[in-house]
C-alpha cells in the first residue's frame, strides 16, 4: 500500500513563503506525475500546478511566476515553493500523485494541509 504524506503548511503573512514537501510510501512502486491542487473554504478543488516524470510542469495562472513545483525521485518526494503568498492562496493543499503499483497505475491523494495567508 501506497500512502502520500504532506507536510509544511501553516500560517504565513501576506508576502512570505512556504514549501510544501509530499513524500510517498510503500514498497515496489513507481510515481509517474505528482501534482498539487489546493481547496479554499466555500470552493471547489483546484490544480496548482503538474510535474510529470520527466520533470515538465505546469501551473494555474493565479500562481505562474510565485510557485515552483519540484520532485526528487530518489526520495519519492514532490515540493512546492511558494512565494509571494496572497491571502488568496489560503486553503487547503492536497498532493497527488499517479502511482505504477503491479499490475496497474492509479491515482494517490495526500491527507491535506492547511495554509492561510494573513494579510
Amino acid at each position: 500500500q501506497v500512502q502520500l504524506v504532506e507536510s509544511g503548511g501553516g500560517l504565513v503573512q501576506a508576502g512570505g513563503s512556504l514549501r510544501l514537501s509530499c513524500a510517498a510510501s510503500g514498497s515496489a512502486f513507481t510515481i509517474n506525475a505528482m501534482g498539487w491542487y489546493r481547496q479554499a473554504p466555500g470552493n471547489q478543488r483546484e490544480l496548482v500546478a503538474l510535474i510529470t516524470s520527466g520533470g515538465g510542469t505546469n501551473y494555474a495562472d493565479s500562481v505562474k511566476g510565485r510557485f515552483t513545483i519540484s520532485r526528487d525521485n530518489a526520495k519519492n518526494t514532490g515540493y512546492l515553493q511558494m512565494n509571494s503568498l496572497k491571502p488568496e492562496d489560503t486553503g487547503v493543499y492536497y498532493c497527488t500523485a499517479k502511482i505504477w503499483v503491479s499490475p496497474t497505475v492509479r491515482e494517490y491523494w495526500g491527507q491535506g494541509t492547511h495554509i492561510t495567508v494573513s494579510s
